[in-house]
């Protein structure tokens, strides 16, 4: 299954019910993150009764909550592994610019990719180390015109 697949039959928006419910289940769980323990144990009860009690990285315990976090806004969800190629298109989505300035950032080599044929393939990896080191820059220029007002006295405190 390809990551396009992937994404679009796996992408659903929360419903109202799944929100709150999502909201009260990661305010529930979010009270043991704090716990060092390699693994946590989480029991899962269906509505026919049956249960059963699932133990689970640490990790990934504190990827449910976020994930419930995000879905309690109404967010949807999706996951990319960072080892994974990104079309063009994919990768511009992600970043938020358009497919024409993303092939103008990976041909001038601020962004590494490789082709497959004709076409340019972009690491997830990459693409995220793009991105950090990106609003890195921005928010060291909001700081610097931030002192600046404060050193101007424009009304900022």
């Amino acid at each position: 299954m390809t990551l396009s697949t992937y994404q679009t039959s796996r992408i659903g928006v929360p419903t109202e019910e799944d929100a709150t419910l999502a909201k009260k289940s990661s305010q529930t769980l979010a009270a043991y993150i704090g716990n060092k323990d390699a693994f946590h144990s989480i029991k899962v009860e269906l509505d026919d009764g049956v249960s059963q009690t699932v133990k689970i990285p640490s990790l990934a315990f504190q990827m449910l909550v976020d994930i419930l976090g995000q879905m309690a806004k109404g967010h949807a969800v999706t996951f990319i592994p960072v080892h994974a190629e990104l079309t063009t298109q994919e990768a511009a989505d992600i970043l938020n610019v358009s497919r024409p300035y993303l092939v103008g950032l990976l041909e001038g080599g601020e962004i590494p990719f490789r082709k497959v044929g004709t076409r340019r393939r972009v690491r997830y990896l990459d693409l995220l180390n793009y991105k950090n080191q990106i609003d890195a820059l921005r928010m060291e220029a909001l700081d610097e015109l931030t002192a600046q007002a404060q050193e101007l006295d424009m009304g900022y405190e």
